[in-house]
């Protein structure tokens, strides 16, 4: 039986052929934890302070159905991770995860109470930290 919790480990390329870029991060709110002071999720497995660091996909044929091209990247570290420095002055760095996994969920988001429902398979994205990338590929030309 598969787990329902399965993390399919990914190469970074595979989720973000055309690289990244860091939008930004911020703690994860634990919902029943707010108003209690340190109201910051924790990794179920490790006990480690949750971050999602707002990517964006610069692939072409990202968001193209619909979708969004902003991508979260959840983190679990002790401490806040901190996008390297942009090599482009007033663009936002590029960056490349580490230890890359996949968990489908089903987002039913679009469900609501009368109708059609929408709902559509999701992916969660984790890794283990953010880095400078170590290549600028260059981009995929159209065939």
């Amino acid at each position: 039986m598969v787990p329902n919790s399965i993390k399919v480990p990914v190469p970074f390329d595979y989720v973000f052929p055309a690289g990244a870029l860091c939008l930004g991060v911020e703690p994860v709110t634990d919902f029943d934890k707010r108003g209690q002071g340190d109201d910051q999720a924790r990794d179920k497995d490790t006990g480690e302070r949750l971050w999602v660091v707002k990517v964006l996909d610069l692939d072409p044929e990202a968001g193209k159905f619909g979708g969004s091209k902003e991508v979260k990247v959840k983190i679990a570290a002790p401490v806040q991770p901190v996008p390297p420095a942009s090599k482009i002055p007033g663009y936002p760095p590029a960056v490349e995860f580490t230890d890359v996994t996949l968990t489908p969920y089903v987002d039913s988001q679009r469900c609501k109470g009368s109708g059609k429902c929408r709902a559509r398979q999701a992916w969660s994205i984790r890794a283990g930290a953010m880095t400078e990338p170590t290549t600028v590929a260059a981009p995929k030309q159209a065939a």
